[in-house]
């Protein structure tokens, strides 16, 4: 006997590293040292910083891997893990660095996996971090054929003087929210019970989705926000305080960048909700607040910025493709938020 028999080829493991070195290589900054297959990745810090600060950051996509998986199409969840992970990591004002994955998996399948590798590499190329390794882990009897799971870690450096920890944020900032590119990685437990206890299939196309599939719109890779607001830093937008729209929702994450005896009166209907979340409400019955809780709305993350500058800031995004919304200002308040519905 031997560990083949037992449901693992480690030659199946060489290929797919071999396979997948040309995908890592894209994303290489100057800084990264030495190459794939290394027991560690290297990288040397980017000179330029007089305090640097490392921000780390790791997260996962989900079950979002279980539509990825039904439709067996697999290149857009990697996109969605490197994004969970940089769009977090910025809200400090850190630029990513690099970025490692973990896959597990009960066989590997080197095209399943590649196509997951591939969507890794393009959101890395997206984020302006490198992909300095990761590890593939194959477990005979722990998944099921064909399932996998993955896991994402960031590091991203910032200058220590210019680090956004909340003391930042004034009464009378704005809340400048930016769109997302749909359900993003959160809140697919209710996708799929919504889906589920309805009838629906992932192939149908209700007429509010304007001839997609639903499967087509929930697959929609995160937006990665990185690039746009570093640039909007550099080129003197005053950014007081970021939150990444996630779980939770704006409820839960919009608080995370307020200071101490502070609150946000949202402006109701103040951004367009995408159809998807108009269809998901309908077809499952949730509530508008459930809806806030679990959802991102349409609002994958908030900058907020001087009264005097948001004007500006909104243009600016909507000049790198990225659909920008006045939705509120910073009132005193006990961290929470106004004017969103509640149960």
């Amino acid at each position: 006997m031997d560990y083949r028999e037992a449901g693992v080829d480690i030659q199946a493991g060489r290929d797919f590293v071999d396979g997948i070195r040309n995908l890592v290589q894209k994303t290489y900054r100057p800084e990264v040292l030495g190459g794939l297959g290394g027991f560690g990745g290297c990288f040397a810090l980017p000179s330029g910083y007089n305090e640097p600060i490392l921000v780390s950051g790791t997260d996962g996509v989900g079950t979002k891997l279980k539509l990825a998986t039904s439709l067996n199409r697999h290149d857009t969840v990697g996109i969605d893990l490197v994004a969970m992970c940089v769009n977090d990591v910025l809200t400090c004002g850190a630029e990513p660095l690099f970025f490692l994955d973990y896959l597990a998996t009960g066989k590997l399948d080197g095209e399943q996996l590649t196509q997951v590798v591939a969507g890794i590499s393009q959101g890395c190329q997206q984020a302006g971090c490198s992909l300095l390794g990761g590890e593939t882990a194959e477990m005979p009897g722990f998944y099921q054929p064909g399932e996998y799971d993955m896991a994402g870690f960031c590091v991203g450096i910032v200058e220590k003087s210019q680090m956004l920890n909340g003391s930042q944020v004034q009464i009378g900032d704005i809340a400048i929210g930016l769109a997302s590119s749909g359900v993003h990685s959160n809140g697919f437990s209710l996708v799929r019970k919504v889906v589920s206890d309805g009838g629906w299939n992932w192939n149908d196309s209700p007429e509010v989705l304007g001839g997609q599939s639903i499967g087509e719109v929930c697959l929609t890779p995160t937006q990665i926000y990185v690039k746009p607001i570093l640039q909007a830093i550099r080129q003197g937008v005053e950014i007081h305080g970021m939150a990444h729209i996630t779980g939770g929702g704006l409820p839960e994450n919009l608080p995370r960048c307020l200071g101490e005896g502070q609150a946000v009166q949202i402006y109701p209907n103040s951004w367009p909700v995408l159809p998807i979340f108009n269809w998901l409400a309908q077809a499952g019955q949730v509530n508008p607040a459930a809806m806030f809780d679990t959802f991102n709305m349409g609002l994958g993350f908030v900058v907020l910025v001087p009264p005097q500058q948001a004007e500006t800031t909104g243009e600016w995004f909507e000049t790198q493709g990225i659909l920008a919304y006045t939705i509120g200002e910073v009132v005193s308040g006990t961290g929470g938020l106004i004017g969103l519905p509640v149960n």
